[in-house]
């Protein structure tokens, strides 16, 4: 009787794995599909990365000319400081409480 079990536990084990090579073909189509999908999409990210990258050198370069506009326009401004104490001096001068 055990021989019986095991014998028939061997034909099982085989049958089984029959179909599950036969039914892994279906699963191969199936991840060829979902490779090449992924590989599209990942061509589209990158593509998408690369635009986005050359778009911020773009933006940090107009950002340096507008630093340097900035630094040049503060450099050319005079300051108000002896303009603010002469007016100070003026208002302690001759609006002084009575």
């Amino acid at each position: 009787m055990k021989k019986i079990w095991k014998i028939l536990a061997g034909i099982g084990a085989v049958v089984l794995g029959i179909l599950a090579l036969t039914s892994s073909k279906g699963s191969k189509k199936q991840f060829k599909k979902d490779l090449k999908d992924n590989k599209k999409k990942l061509k589209d990210v990158k593509n998408k990365t690369k635009k986005a990258k050359q778009e911020k050198k773009k933006i940090e370069e107009k950002i340096v000319k507008q630093d340097k506009k900035i630094k040049d326009t503060k450099s050319k401004v005079k300051s108000t400081k002896s303009a603010k104490k002469t007016i100070s001096d003026f208002e302690k001068k001759y609006r002084s409480k009575k």
